[in-house]
């Protein structure tokens, strides 16, 4: 009773591996996966020198060039500097710099035939003007807040450029 008809039995249990329908396909099964085994050390081998070679120092400075300034020292002789939110002027012993907008400019003094200032048409601005020795020119427009700072501009201006170009 307990048993089954003849020629009907109930399948094997699937084996773990076995694909369905019970079909081995052809060969054993693959082993299970283990990762290669880890040699013993430091998880990163120990960073590598940047340089082949310690930096070599720069070589001499040109005769005509100006001895550079440690940084955070004013250098010799008066300075003229006028900023609002985008744009600034500088005037000093090196020469005369533009920024407007994030990008800047230097003239150094030997490169400048002539500088030029004055209000913009709605007396609202200073606008610099830098003469290349080759003609060509540069401009640079700083608003001025409060109005009344465009006049100390002027004056500060005149007297530093006096200073550096007393020839005009």
């Amino acid at each position: 009773m307990d048993q089954p008809e003849q020629g009907h039995q109930p399948p094997p249990p699937q084996q773990p591996g076995t694909p369905p329908g019970g079909h081995q396909g052809f060969g054993p099964p693959p082993p299970p996966y283990t990762p290669p085994p880890t040699p013993p050390g430091p998880p990163y081998p120990p960073p590598q020198q940047p340089y082949a070679q310690p930096p070599q120092p720069y070589a001499q400075q040109q005769p005509y060039a100006p001895p550079q300034q440690p940084y955070g020292q004013s250098p010799q002789g008066p300075e003229f500097l006028a900023v609002d939110r985008h744009n600034s002027v500088v005037v000093d012993a090196g020469g005369v710099a533009f920024e407007d907008h994030g990008v800047s400019v230097d003239f150094s003094w030997p490169e400048i035939r002539s500088v030029h200032y004055k209000a913009s048409g709605n007396g609202k601005a200073l606008m610099v003007a830098v003469v290349h020795l080759d003609g060509d020119f540069f401009e640079c427009s700083v608003e001025a807040r409060p109005r009344e700072r465009l006049q100390q501009w002027f004056a500060h201006l005149a007297q530093v450029l006096g200073y550096y170009r007393p020839m005009g």
